[in-house]
């Protein structure tokens, strides 16, 4: 019996792959990263981690996200049962000037989104470039 339980435990490590996910943007990254070792996931993933927000250190963007189950947190979830699913979570920031708008500039919308894209139109048209709006 102990050597089948034993057998049972071993093939599901063996079987269970560690779930690794990279998104990358083109960007250049930069060496600066937010890592969180363990995002709070439940129910086998079905409910995900919150969102990690990158905007108050990646000033530039984002170059590139990676999730993974760790062995730790690959472990935390089998004895759990899958109710407790944590992952970790790399973002990694883009390096300075990378994520600047380039072609005819950027169309700030403050109160009125519609002024905002007619402008950018505009602007576009006239440039035959790309304009960007930000809300």
């Amino acid at each position: 019996m102990k050597r089948a339980m034993l057998a049972l435990v071993a093939g599901v490590f063996l079987t269970a792959g560690c779930y690794h996910a990279t998104v990358t943007t083109g960007l250049a990254p930069s060496p600066e990263k937010i890592d969180v070792q363990w995002a709070h996931g439940f129910l086998w993933g079905l409910v995900p981690p919150s969102t990690v927000d990158a905007t108050s250190k990646c000033k530039s963007g984002v170059a590139q996200v990676e999730t993974q189950m760790s062995f730790l947190n690959l472990l935390a979830n089998f004895l759990t049962s899958g109710i407790y699913s944590p992952m970790q979570i790399t973002v990694t920031c883009a390096a300075r000037g990378t994520a600047s708008a380039g072609g005819a500039g950027v169309v700030r919308s403050h109160n009125n989104p519609q002024a905002a894209i007619q402008e950018a139109a505009e602007r576009s048209a006239q440039t035959h470039q790309p304009v960007f709006v930000t809300f």
